[in-house]
């Protein structure tokens, strides 16, 4: 602790009336205003080595206080009040399982591609190249990119089991994804 540690601690005690009612005219909730006085303490001693000796403590705490108010009243704003869990009750997530089998099955099929397609598919799909792109490291015309990539969709798909979006059992998202890449 520093030398001026003990002062300062007395100080913000000092303070304490002042910021609570500063923090009750700011939010109106006496247990919120109590919340902001003590995070506002937290904020002071933990940095008190940012306070200059000699000036203004009162207005240092107001400031923090302020901040400290409407940083969380922005953060609420962002927030879903959901006090009967119904919000909640709506969230779910795939079963992880699922997605370790349809994993392994897409490889099972990728490797059944001829590597013309496999490279094409890959290379379009997985790096985001443009079929020019592909054409020009393939030493192809784009056509025969186009062709490959759409032959290599098809034969997945019929490696796979899948008639349509709909098979993949994914949530809207993932279908939403698929039928763009269908585009």
């Amino acid at each position: 602790m520093t030398e001026q540690a003990p002062s300062l601690r007395i100080a913000l005690i000092g303070t304490i009336p002042n910021l609570r009612a500063f923090a009750m005219s700011l939010c109106g909730d006496p247990h919120l205003a109590s919340d902001l006085v003590q995070e506002t303490l937290l904020k002071g001693w933990a940095h008190r080595d940012t306070y200059v000796p000699g000036t203004n403590l009162k207005a240092w705490l107001f400031t923090i206080l302020r901040n400290t108010y409407f940083s969380s009243l922005r953060k609420s704003r962002r927030e879903v009040q959901d006090v009967d869990g119904a919000m909640a009750s709506t969230l779910a997530s795939a079963p992880e399982q699922h997605g370790h089998l349809d994993l392994a099955d897409f490889n099972k099929a990728m490797k059944q591609l001829s590597p013309d397609q496999r490279e094409a598919l890959l290379l379009i799909g997985a790096e985001g190249f443009s079929y020019e792109e592909v054409a020009e490291i393939a030493g192809c015309a784009p056509g025969t990119i186009k062709s490959r990539v759409n032959r290599a969709r098809a034969r997945l798909a019929e490696l796979m089991g899948l008639n349509s979006v709909d098979d993949l059992g994914a949530g809207a998202s993932v279908q939403a994804v698929v039928q763009r890449l269908q585009a």
